[in-house]
């Protein structure tokens, strides 16, 4: 049977989701990286990859998805939550899958599949509700986007880890 969660992890978890909460927050606060919308460098997505990789998936899960409830609640609306919670569901999971696969090596790989699955995800939902197609007209710049800003967070994210006990 498995130990139940110490209070030391739990409150290393929470108090690493109000640090990708504070990430988020930084982030909206800044002007947008390039004019196309959508396109956001991810830096929140640093402190799940320290998750995944230092901790557990479930943990990493339960990271998100506090980040995720917290930002909509703090900073968004209704309807992000739904472009939010599709994009980082699916980035854990390709990231998960990535590492397992790989072995735990070549984490800038995960983070860099994992942003393109976000916006696979955003972008999906954004066809399911508009149902229009030419929301599909921003994929190729989402997916070249997600590779370059996945490697970057995937370097931070690294960079973080290095710096761990």
């Amino acid at each position: 049977m498995k130990p139940p969660v110490t209070t030391r992890k739990l409150t290393t978890l929470s108090l690493l989701a109000a640090i990708a909460l504070a990430l988020y927050a930084v982030e909206s606060a800044l002007p947008p990286i390039v004019p196309i919308p959508g396109i956001k460098l991810g830096l929140s997505n640093i402190i799940t990859l320290v998750v995944l990789w230092k901790y557990s998936a479930k943990d990493a899960f339960f990271v998100l998805l506090v980040r995720i409830l917290l930002a909509t609640m703090f900073f968004g609306q209704a309807m992000s939550l739904l472009y939010s919670l599709s994009g980082g569901i699916l980035c854990l999971f390709a990231m998960l899958l990535v590492k397992l696969l790989l072995h735990g090596n070549y984490l800038f790989l995960a983070s860099m599949t994992g942003a393109v699955f976000h916006n696979l995800g955003q972008i999906g939902v954004a066809f399911l509700l508009t149902s229009v197609p030419a929301v599909l007209v921003y994929l190729p710049f989402l997916l070249l986007s997600g590779l370059v800003t996945g490697l970057f967070i995937g370097l931070c994210a690294r960079f973080t880890l290095r710096l761990l006990p």
